[in-house]
């Protein structure tokens, strides 16, 4: 089956400058896979330690042999900056520095490595190659304290791997006036993510011929299961399953050169007078299996939940950053409002799109908004599909990697949490709250022109991906600031 789940191998390599002791840097390399060990990172520990460039090559030649895709480069002692960052330079893939702090006043002669100065050393070299790399807060650090640092590597690795080989396909032009989720590609492109753009026609087509497909039936008894068995709609399950299995083929057969597959796809208004059901379930669905589909051909949206699953693990979502919660509702459940402001809350909404695994009581329904113009009347029918309800309670972190209208790559990055307060509406849908909202929402998102979808991680997950857009190049990269820090634009008189 079709799957989008990256795996990452690390190796670390130690690096010695060759008027240090050798053994002093790779007895510490090995302490530090030892600490690995115990808090279960793993962590391949290459036995070539890098003294010169041929060294270098020896290395790099026995981690690709060992499967390694992401390199840790480790100054044990001061570090020969020349080979080690040359070695960084040929490695595919993401890589990281970390160096040895010292262990004991009782061995600051020849036990001294001075890989505290070796690091700025690196540091300048690997700016002189144009390298990007994950330089944790505090590089210098005991064994233990450099394993801890080596297990934040892992998920950044995993999200950097796994856009290196990307392809998104979309289906239709954005809908009319959602021009906010239309940008331009060419940021797609410098990151080396793929992008196969496709009509709406061939989507219909493709799903036309898997009609009564053999897989439908095993597929609608999996749907059934989300529900417990108690579906609003069973009668709908069949053109759902056969939706999901449409894009699932689409994925494997249009991949190419490219092993990750994520789909911006159109969803209304001809989507449902064309395939008479929503296919918001099914987005949520492929969602939690890594293969998310945005809402409203989100080219960027999609990226963005696709980065949130590697760098979290867990099911991502797209909302929009949709209502203020009402004074009477806040008043009402103020107790459940863990000392938030009414401001500093807001309605994270879609029509139907959440993965069941992120409702507390997901049931299926009907797509409100667009059964008002397509079948106003009587009971829904095409308008079927949506998967509902309130949003797990959760700390959540807000997140988007945005294309600018001038080609420039942005981001935010704001955590917060869901809170336990019943949203009294329709939909996937939930209170939210973040810090200082009001002045985030006006300049950054606002300021910033940033669409209305949001990812949204469900766990703090914004130091991981502060990292990951850093080594992406991303230079404007926002985030809720405290009260006492005002942003650029912010009106000091105010």
């Amino acid at each position: 089956m079709f799957t989008n789940d990256v795996k990452v191998k690390m190796g670390i390599v130690a690096v010695s400058r060759s008027c240090f002791s050798k053994e002093l840097s790779t007895n510490r390399r090995n302490a530090v896979i030892a600490e690995c060990d115990k808090i279960g990172v793993d962590v391949y520990n290459c036995p070539v330690l890098v003294e010169n460039e041929n060294d270098a090559m020896n290395a790099l030649d026995d981690l690709k042999a060992n499967g390694v895709n992401a390199l840790i480069v480790y100054l044990g002692n001061f570090g020969p900056e020349t080979p080690e960052t040359m070695m960084a330079q040929k490695f595919q893939g993401p890589k990281m520095f970390c160096a040895a702090a010292e262990e004991s006043m009782s061995d600051l002669f020849d036990g001294r490595g001075d890989a505290y100065c070796g690091m700025l050393n690196a540091s300048y070299s690997l700016k002189l190659r144009n390298l990007k790399v994950f330089i944790p807060e505090e590089p210098v650090g005991t064994a233990d304290e450099t394993a801890a640092s080596i297990a934040e590597f892992e998920p950044i690795a995993r999200v950097i791997i796994g856009m290196s080989s990307l392809k998104i396909i979309s289906f239709g032009p954005r809908p009319q006036d959602f021009i906010a989720c239309n940008a331009p590609i060419k940021p797609l492109y410098d990151l080396g993510v793929e992008i196969q753009e496709n009509s709406e026609l061939d989507l219909f087509c493709a799903f036309n011929e898997h009609e009564n497909d053999e897989r439908i039936p095993a597929i609608v008894e999996e749907m059934k299961a989300d529900y417990n068995g108690n579906v609003t709609y069973p009668d709908a399950l069949a053109k759902l399953a056969q939706y999901e299995i449409t894009l699932l083929d689409w994925a494997e057969a249009n991949r190419g050169a490219c092993e990750h597959v994520i789909f911006a796809n159109k969803c209304w208004p001809s989507f449902q007078t064309a395939f008479k059901i929503v296919p918001c379930y099914v987005n949520g669905r492929l969602a939690a299996k890594g293969i998310p589909v945005s809402c409203e051909v989100d080219i960027y949206g999609v990226l963005t939940e696709y980065m949130i699953y590697l760098a979290t693990g867990k099911a991502p979502a797209l909302l929009d950053i949709n209502n203020t919660v009402p004074k009477d509702l806040y008043e009402s459940y103020k107790e459940m409002a863990k000392g938030y402001k009414n401001n500093e809350m807001f309605m994270g909404f879609h029509c139907g799109n959440g993965s069941s695994c992120i409702l507390k009581k997901p049931t299926m329904g009907y797509q409100r908004i667009m059964k008002r113009d397509l079948e106003p009347e009587g009971e829904p029918f095409i308008t079927r599909g949506t998967n509902e309800g309130d949003l797990i309670t959760s700390p959540v972190t807000l997140f988007r990697l945005q294309g600018s209208a001038d080609c420039r790559l942005t981001s935010y990055i704001a955590q917060g949490e869901t809170l336990d307060i019943p949203s009294h509406s329709f939909g996937t849908i939930g209170v939210i709250a973040i810090p200082e909202m009001p002045r985030f929402y006006r300049h950054v998102l606002i300021e910033k022109n940033y669409p209305h979808h949001s990812g949204v991680a469900f766990a703090n997950c914004g130091k991981t991906l502060f990292e990951i857009v850093k080594l992406l190049g991303v230079e404007d990269i926002s985030y809720n600031l405290p009260a006492s820090l005002p942003y650029k634009t912010e009106n000091p008189f105010a």
